[in-house]
């Protein structure tokens, strides 16, 4: 499977602060992945690279094998929808289908927006000042969806957007993706939501990758243990603990595996994608700068 977007040694800096350092990971085509992490992890800078607005201080990105800065021929495979969802609140929803044509020629389908628009009872002639946020936000995806990208990256687009507006939305990018095949990298903090749709991870913490692959490997190679205390000695068929937690008899553990753990010792439950990810990111924060980096399944 071609990767869309590859990330080698990539890293960002303001003054002496790495927004992104040491950042590499692969996301395959036609994949929907997530891209996760805490407030400055490096999220928005990641995907800010990734369309050529931020130029690197260190490493480098390849979007469909080409550097995205500085380079307009990869531009017409390239869908973003920021995280403020910026659009002219002064223009109407038709007006802004008229003029992403004139400035997306490559592959611009405006039936798909005229059509998105229609189903969610948007008016052509409504000025886009006057819409709810939800309202403005399925009008960017739709923007975005009638340029037809290759790669499709959504910076935080449900933030702020109540749970129907999010199920419409997300509903609306699934329906889309199954239908052209686009790869979407979408930056969320509603874990909830991203174990629906997404089938890819990145996850990022203080400026660095975490843990990137397939979801399903993911959680295939991921167990929670529950049995008797504790006392830190290796566990057979356990390549790391990534979280535990203790009471005065019993200790449950997240473990990555990589062989077959003792049952007679051990009850072992599969974990679902928000326990992995809330586990890695407690992991770090108990352990500090010293925890590993760079888990990768």
């Amino acid at each position: 499977m071609d990767a869309v977007l590859e990330a080698d040694g990539l890293g960002k800096r303001y003054g002496n602060r790495w927004a992104l350092r040491d950042c590499t990971f692969s996301l395959p085509e036609g994949q929907v992945a997530a891209l996760v992490g805490p407030n400055g992890a490096g999220k928005s800078t990641l995907l800010h690279l990734a369309v050529g607005l931020l130029r690197p201080d260190d490493g480098s990105v390849r979007v469909l094998g080409q550097q995205p800065y500085d380079n307009v021929a990869v531009l017409p495979d390239l869908g973003f929808v920021a995280q403020d969802t910026p659009l002219y609140r002064d223009f109407t929803a038709a007006e802004l289908v008229t003029m992403g044509g004139k400035l997306n020629r490559a592959r611009w389908d405006a039936s798909v927006a005229r059509n998105r628009l229609a189903q969610l009872g948007i008016a052509p002639h409504q000025r886009v000042g006057t819409l709810s946020g939800g309202q403005r936000a399925q009008v960017a995806l739709a923007l975005a969806l009638s340029k037809r990208p290759r790669l499709l990256l959504l910076d935080e687009p449900v933030a702020s957007l109540d749970p129907l507006a999010r199920h419409e939305f997300l509903q609306a990018l699934m329906g889309s993706v199954a239908e052209t095949g686009t790869t979407v990298l979408l930056s969320s903090h509603l874990l909830s939501d991203l174990e629906r749709v997404c089938d890819h991870l990145v996850l990022l913490e203080t400026a660095k990758v975490r843990l990137t692959g397939s979801v399903d490997d993911l959680l295939g190679t991921h167990r929670q243990l529950i049995g008797a205390r504790h006392d830190g000695s290796a566990i057979p068929g356990v390549a790391a603990v990534i979280r535990e937690s203790h009471t005065d008899r019993q200790s449950t553990l997240l473990v990555r595996v990589d062989g077959w753990v003792d049952e007679t010792r051990w009850t072992s439950t599969e974990v679902g994608l928000e326990d992995l990810i809330l586990g890695y990111l407690g992991d770090h924060r108990r352990q500090g700068s010293h925890a590993a980096w760079g888990v990768t399944a």
